[in-house]
């Protein structure tokens, strides 16, 4: 009996020793590493707009497509453009590396959008004597009520339901983006719904970001040994290289051109340009300044996009080209096309064929340019000929002519032209027949001619 039992236990034990877990995968996800040695550095500083959007895009594009291991987005801006936010936004959810948003340097912000790009960061961390919040979205314009009878109560409340309509979509766009990187989603509502407002030790305290660092290096070295889900624990101790990533000239043209107060200055020369040229026509610079002020003015007021001012600025110079041949303007239209066409070109692509995958190359287009000019001042030179060549049918071109006087002119006779008997009147009193005289002028079918001595 004993030895029977004693077989069933060692039956059973070895029944159970084969029916093991593997936990390996596990054990192996809770020690992996994620080694940094290569970071990318992006910083940006202003309004959200399209421009931010591109060249925060590029710089993650940059981070997936090249050899580094992690990006660091230093930020501070009060806010901006919901369509830009959210593109930012869906590039970083995108991205197959960690990025980071640092808002930076001390007394930098993260407010409006600047809240929910950094809570889609992978990891957040501010610098001592920054805050983040006040993400209440703002309903830009509103309408003027033409029809002062109108109930008041009725627009109130369609622009009460509008602005809930949009206050709804901000909750639940941040309480998404929260629950997803796993922050306090309680305060990100009310930074939404209350404007709340935090300092970066706040921050730091009700789970909103990761770490407080006073610069780069110290976040780096706080980093180091620090969990991140689906990439392990990160180490950066070992850090290779720090690469910055610039804005390009043609985003930082942009972004001038963008700042409101610039904004405003070039839609009162567009007015004020515009309205001198139908004042007084003919004087060709102020409609040409004022048509591309015009047009740029109201792409930096984002009432345009960059592809619509692109192609209407390039349309806008070809104009100026053919204008130049029509009107003498000693080059002023040629220059204001070239002008056009190069501000077109540069809102419209975004980079080098190299850099965006679509483009044009400024070389290529410069010597375009220069092809077009060649063309345009060839056609100006043919037409300026033309008009100055002298005239050889009808009474314009009798006017200058030597005729013989065929009778006396008293001061009327006769004189042939081309074989025609004309009225003659001298203007130098009599003339003797047989004389040589010019045409001055013609009056109907008299010719009035002076004698040639």
């Amino acid at each position: 009996m004993k030895k029977v039992f004693l077989a069933l236990v060692l039956f059973l034990i070895s029944n159970l020793t084969s029916f093991s877990i593997d936990t390996s995968y596990l054990n192996s996800k809770e020690t992996k590493d994620y080694n940094i040695k290569n970071v990318l550095v992006a910083t940006y500083s202003g309004v959200i707009i399209p421009i931010a959007a591109e060249y925060i895009g590029s710089a993650v594009d940059k981070l997936n497509s090249e050899d580094f291991d992690i990006m660091v987005l230093q930020l501070d801006t009060p806010g901006g453009l919901d369509a830009s936010m959210r593109e930012i936004i869906k590039k970083m959810l995108a991205s197959k590396k960690p990025v980071v948003v640092y808002v930076y340097p001390d007394g930098a912000r993260a407010a409006s959008a600047g809240v929910f790009i950094t809570m889609a960061s992978n990891i957040a961390a501010m610098s001592p004597s920054t805050n983040i919040g006040a993400a209440h979205p703002v309903m830009l314009g509103g309408g003027i009520d033409l029809d002062p009878q109108k109930d008041k109560n009725k627009g109130k409340k369609e622009s009460s339901t509008m602005e809930e309509k949009v206050l709804n979509d901000a909750k639940a766009y941040i309480r998404s983006i929260c629950q997803h990187k796993n922050r306090n989603v309680d305060w990100a509502v009310n930074a939404v719904t209350k404007s709340d407002s935090i300092t970066a030790k706040e921050a730091l305290d009700r789970n909103v970001i990761e770490f407080v660092a006073k610069d780069l290096n110290d976040l780096l070295s706080q980093l180091n040994g620090f969990r991140l889900d689906n990439f392990g624990v990160l180490r950066s101790d070992r850090i290779d290289k720090i690469v910055y990533f610039n804005q390009t000239k043609r985003q930082k043209f942009l972004s001038t051109i963008t700042d409101p107060n610039i904004a405003m200055l070039l839609m009162s020369v567009g007015a004020i340009g515009i309205f001198i040229e139908l004042y007084n026509p003919g004087l060709i610079l102020p409609g040409v300044v004022g048509a591309v002020s015009l047009v740029i003015g109201l792409y930096s007021f984002q009432t345009l996009t960059a592809n619509f001012a692109g192609v209407l600025l390039i349309l806008l110079g070809f104009v100026f080209f053919i204008a130049e041949i029509k009107f003498m303007s000693y080059g002023l239209l040629t220059f204001a096309g070239v002008a056009s066409v190069v501000l077109g070109a540069t809102m419209l692509f975004k980079g080098t064929p190299d850099v965006s995958g679509i483009g044009v190359d400024m070389g290529f287009l410069i010597t375009n340019l220069i092809g077009i000019i060649i063309i345009v001042f060839v056609l100006a030179y043919i037409v300026v000929k033309a008009h100055m060549r002298k005239v050889e049918t009808g009474k314009e071109a009798m006017i200058g002519k030597k005729v013989k006087t065929k009778t006396k002119l008293l001061p009327n006779g006769k004189v042939i032209v081309d074989g025609e008997w004309w009225d003659a009147e001298s203007l130098d009193g009599d003339i003797d027949e047989g004389s040589l005289v010019e045409i001055i002028s013609v009056d109907g079918f008299k010719v009035k001619v002076k004698k040639i001595v």
